[in-house]
């Protein structure tokens, strides 16, 4: 039977992510080198205690409502394990609410402390366990497969042959491919949040053939664009499925959008905004996005590309 790691810290690091990349919608994530780290130990006590600095600090609860506690909660049962009690420190790093998957991270986290606090977790919630969850907990793959596996992913779903069919199960699958050397992420990252709930309220409930078809193809042309041809970034990029259609949701930053394509480079909205992240093949170009995003209401960074994914550690507390 299981057991806990009663006298153990886990640390946990988990990256930001940037999800669709324009027409891989609810597919594709990029893991970027921004990151949530938090430390967390069992306590004697029941109940939890959260101490937030940096990204959500004073915003986001600190009770079992906390979506790193309630992730953890589904690790520890699905690792047959009684919720303890625990005490987690997060230094957060990235932004809420702006498109670059902090709930997805959260959910990763949580989920990874779970199978860390548990003597045979790792045997027991393997990563396609953890993606599962993290998916049904998240509502679509894409985000959650960045964080947990790194580097660039593509993301679907698939009906478990395990389950019956009449309870609907789905299984989530992801793959990782390597990134292009020369491709460099740049976010510009605005002030003002936007709810993905309300973002994906905007969007229409069917789509035309002829924008699928488009879709489709950019996709198939970004997969290879990522690994292989940065120069066909900027045409592979093109959606015609969400981006036009939230525009109201974040009418800054598909102004920004629109701009920087004119000036020809591979802007798309990361997830559903509404930051805005370029996919360049040339870091000098920073500059120019730099001079488009004007006043003081942007942050713009160039970040890495996270290739290692989420990833824990534990160390003895004793002695």
């Amino acid at each position: 039977m299981s057991r806990l790691q009663i006298s153990t810290a886990v640390e946990v690091q988990v990256p930001a992510t940037s999800a669709n990349l324009g027409p891989g919608f609810d597919c594709l994530g990029l893991a970027l080198g921004i990151h949530d780290r938090l430390i967390a130990v069992v306590t004697d006590d029941p109940g939890v205690r959260i101490d937030i600095d940096g990204e959500g600090a004073g915003v986001l609860p600190t009770d079992e409502s906390h979506l790193v506690i309630r992730a953890a909660a589904r690790g520890f049962e699905a690792l047959g394990v009684p919720m303890p009690g625990l005490v987690v420190k997060c230094a957060n790093t990235i932004p809420q609410g702006r498109g670059l998957g902090s709930s997805a991270a959260a959910i990763i986290a949580g989920l990874l402390i779970a199978r860390s606090l548990v003597v045979d977790g790792a045997e027991v919630l393997s990563d396609a366990a953890i993606l599962d969850i993290a998916t049904e907990m998240e509502g679509h793959p894409d985000n959650v497969a960045a964080a947990l596996l790194g580097g660039f992913t593509t993301a679907w779903l698939e009906a478990d042959t395990l389950e019956s069919e009449s309870t609907g199960g789905m299984h989530a699958s992801a793959v990782v491919r390597a990134v292009h050397s020369q491709i460099t992420p740049i976010v510009a990252v605005p002030a003002r949040p936007v709810a993905t709930a309300e973002a994906r309220k905007l969007l229409s409930a069917s789509v035309t053939r002829e924008a699928a078809v488009f879709n489709i193809g950019r996709t198939s042309a970004l997969s290879h664009a990522m690994a292989a041809d940065p120069a066909m970034l900027f045409a592979a990029t093109e959606d015609r499925l969400h981006q036009d259609e939230r525009a109201q949701a974040y009418p800054e930053s598909h102004a920004l959008l629109t701009e920087l394509r004119a000036q020809g480079l591979p802007a798309v909205i990361s997830g559903a905004g509404p930051t805005v992240l370029v996919l360049t093949d040339e870091s000098a170009r920073a500059e120019r996005i730099m001079t488009a995003v004007c006043g003081e209401t942007w942050q713009v960074s160039i970040v890495e590309i996270d290739v290692l994914g989420a990833r824990a550690a534990t160390r003895s507390l004793s002695g």
